[in-house]
């Protein structure tokens, strides 16, 4: 057996009510937060009264800070600016995974003060970071991006020169994760269906990586069991959203463990430029290219690698998905592609074509697709072959 390490975890209070544990435990850690949500949501939910009643009950105060859309460079910065002299204890992120990407790196320059711009990866000096982080406690309010047990905080700069970079760190890591499926009742069909496939993608790439181990196999099968339950049927709402939400904060929770420990593969490398060039969603991204380039990665082993370990994966997860344990390999990874591609029509992904991606934009798109995402790729892809995934997602 190959040797592996995992890195830490927060502590996970998972379940419906989950959040009501949440101000009891804050005070422990101080008196003087700092809370940042989106612009609405949260505030606006039957959970906000409730939530910040209790943390004044505890005799907790607290300031506000908003996220609207994917969280840049200039808004951690900001944030730090104003509040780093105001004695804040602990920084609490209620949202999705903007909302606590901005809190988590919030939190990691309370204290030292300086720039974000330091440590991103692939962007100015990449400096080591020393902290110490000020306390950080995770909500989140959709279930796709598995933030709340990531080390990293993901900024952007949209633009010809934008850039979607990590800054990553052991010390980013939430003290705590209230995973609630309650919280997750508003969500509207489309960011479900984003969020939800970039869960499922994300637990995909983790399970075939190069660095995957026995650990996040187990808990990335799992994951994928929960997502084949729960996504349509809280996309389809009626009586079955509840249970499938409730499958759907599982998937998305083990998600964010599996590629904080295994990393993932192309569809992320490929999330990179299509969203710090393009205005769009992360969760569209991996929705509308997970099948595209499932159906790359698997023809390429089978051409170039057909001894490729993750061939085997990937065929264990088209069984799991036809709750078929006795197919064979062909039909299991066949299975497994027009799955992917059954689900990106149901939940009415667009194609890239829609989201502003022109043909002249992919070897752009192609070019700056090489991250650290697509260096735990089960296989090394060509120019050609990364340009065909973004090709066959244009129409």
């Amino acid at each position: 057996m190959t040797p592996f390490s995992l890195g830490r975890l927060p502590r996970i209070e998972f379940g419906a009510g989950s959040l009501a544990r949440l101000p009891a435990i804050a005070a422990r850690y101080g008196r003087r937060w700092l809370i940042v949500t989106g612009n609405r949501s949260f505030r606006e939910s039957p959970q906000a009264g409730p939530l910040f009643a209790a943390l004044k009950a505890q005799g907790c105060a607290w300031e506000g800070v908003m996220v609207a859309g994917e969280p840049s460079p200039e808004l951690v910065d900001g944030a730090v600016r104003a509040w780093r002299d105001a004695g804040i204890e602990g920084v609490i992120g209620i949202g999705g995974g903007s909302v606590l990407d901005a809190a988590k790196a919030i939190a990691g320059l309370l204290r030292p003060g300086n720039s974000v711009m330091d440590h991103l990866e692939g962007v100015g000096p990449e400096l080591p970071y020393a902290g110490p982080a000020t306390p950080f406690l995770a909500v989140p309010t959709t279930a796709g991006t598995g933030s709340e047990a990531t080390k990293n905080a993901v900024l952007s700069r949209h633009g010809p020169d934008g850039f979607k970079k990590s800054f990553r760190d052991d010390r980013l890591m939430a003290e705590y994760a209230f995973v609630d499926p309650d919280l997750l009742a508003g969500c509207p069909p489309e960011l479900i269906a984003a969020n939800g496939m970039d869960a499922l993608t994300q637990l995909l790439e983790a399970y075939v990586s190069i660095r995957a181990n026995p650990i996040t196999d187990a808990l990335a099968l799992r994951g994928l069991r929960a997502a084949r339950e729960g996504l349509l049927a809280w996309y389809a709402g009626g009586e079955s959203a509840a249970p499938g939400r409730e499958k759907m904060a599982l998937a998305s929770l083990l998600s964010g463990i599996c590629l904080a420990q295994a990393g993932l593969g192309s569809v992320h490398g490929l999330a990179q430029p299509l969203g710090s060039l393009f205005p769009i969603p992360h969760g569209v991204v991996c929705g509308t290219l997970v099948a595209a380039a499932t159906r790359c990665n698997i023809g390429t082993m089978q051409a170039r690698d057909p001894q490729n370990p993750a061939l085997a994966k990937y065929a264990e997860v088209g069984r799991l998905f036809a709750k078929n344990a006795g197919l064979d390999e062909a039909d299991a990874l066949a299975l497994l592609v027009a799955t992917l591609e059954d689900w990106t029509r149901a939940m009415r992904l667009p194609g890239l074509s829609a989201l502003g991606v022109a043909e002249s934009d992919v070897p752009r798109i192609v070019a700056h697709s090489r991250g650290s995402s697509m260096k735990t790729n089960p296989i090394v892809l060509t120019d050609d072959e990364i340009a065909g995934i973004v090709q066959a997602r244009l129409a």
